[in-house]
């Protein structure tokens, strides 16, 4: 059974930092897209961070400079999104999830979810 389980969420002020995990179990995810969505509350699900081919990355613009996604070459199964100078419109649901093949920015194509976790920067 494969499970996808975020942690590291929690209640911040604007421009304090966070550190999210993901822990993916139930077969080997090596070749396996993985990244960061998040969704707030009555707006639709989007990405925010996506890792593939063990060093690509890519980014939404609005996260830039200030989100780094990483994935250990050593656990492909452990995904990490740093997150440094956090901004009230950040605050959301951050979800983690995995795709087979080359990452994309859309949400229909990932197999795998987790749960999320609540991310709320105060002001």
């Amino acid at each position: 059974q494969v499970q996808l389980v975020e942690s590291g969420g929690g209640l911040v002020q604007a421009g304090d930092s966070l550190r999210l995990s993901c822990a993916a179990s139930g077969r080997p995810f090596n070749s396996y897209s993985m990244g960061w969505f998040r969704q707030a509350s009555g707006k639709e699900r989007e990405f925010v961070a996506l890792t593939w081919n063990l060093d690509r990355t890519y980014y939404r613009d609005s996260v830039k400079g200030r989100f780094t996604i990483s994935r250990p070459r050593d656990n492909q199964n452990q995904l990490y999104l740093q997150m440094n100078n956090l901004k009230p419109e950040d605050t959301a649901v951050y979800y983690c999830a995995a795709r087979a093949g080359v990452a994309t920015t859309n949400r229909d194509d990932y197999e795998y979810w987790g749960q999320g976790t609540q991310v709320t920067v105060s002001s």
